[in-house]
């Protein structure tokens, strides 16, 4: 029985993604789980919606959740702590670096771009669906606490959701960190769910190699 349900599993989050994608291409917001919190994604080109919706300061920067490695490689001018970090990757952690000329101005404000590849089939279906790349938030209404269920992202009511796929999120926000000093150098802006002690354990290997893998 386990093994006839999964191929079910798979179908409806890839019609849920196709319909998902639909909405997003004509410039809807949708809901959609990660295995962090529950979040609020749009096309890039539409990303004064997400503003509108949440109540948020026009210019707060957004997140760009990729599908993988290698499309978030295109949005940023990466560096040896972008190799040795985006290791973690699908996974709980952003990073935030210098964008390339081609992002998108309302994604990257100031010159930097906040990049995340979530580890959650649904999350990933829906970014295959609409092109590798989305613009994303937490959902929640500003100022208020990230969903963290499904039955929390129906009660905030922002936009048509996505099922979870029976995968719930862990319900801690992704950890944050920056990348400067040409490349080499981190800051942690916000602790998550993965400690960022492992982050510079692994940073510090990667640096002791030489930027070898």
């Amino acid at each position: 029985m386990r093994m006839k349900e999964r191929p079910q599993i798979r179908d409806e989050i890839g019609q849920a993604a196709e319909w998902a994608a639909q909405l997003l291409a004509a410039g809807e917001v949708v809901g959609y789980p990660t295995e962090t919190v529950w979040g609020l994604a749009v096309r890039p080109d539409a990303v004064a919606r997400l503003y509108a919706l949440k109540g948020r300061e026009s210019g707060k920067p957004v997140q760009v959740s990729c599908v993988d490695t290698e499309v978030a490689r295109t949005l940023t001018r990466g560096g040896p702590a972008f190799e040795a970090l985006s290791a973690f990757w699908p996974g709980p952690l952003t990073l935030v670096l210098p964008a390339r000329a081609a992002c998108p101005p309302d994604l990257a404000p100031g010159g930097w771009v906040g990049l995340r590849v979530p580890d959650h089939p649904v999350a990933q279906a829906l970014l295959r669906a609409c092109g590798g790349t989305l613009a994303t938030t937490s959902l929640n209404p500003s100022g208020q606490p990230a969903a963290q269920t499904l039955a929390e992202a129906q009660a905030y009511g922002l936009a048509p959701l996505l099922p979870d796929g029976g995968v719930p999120a862990r319900g801690l926000a992704s950890t944050v960190v920056r990348i400067g000093g040409a490349g080499r150098e981190i800051e942690v802006l916000r602790e998550g769910a993965l400690p960022s002690q492992v982050l510079r354990e692994r940073l510090r290997a990667h640096q002791a190699r030489g930027g070898r893998p």
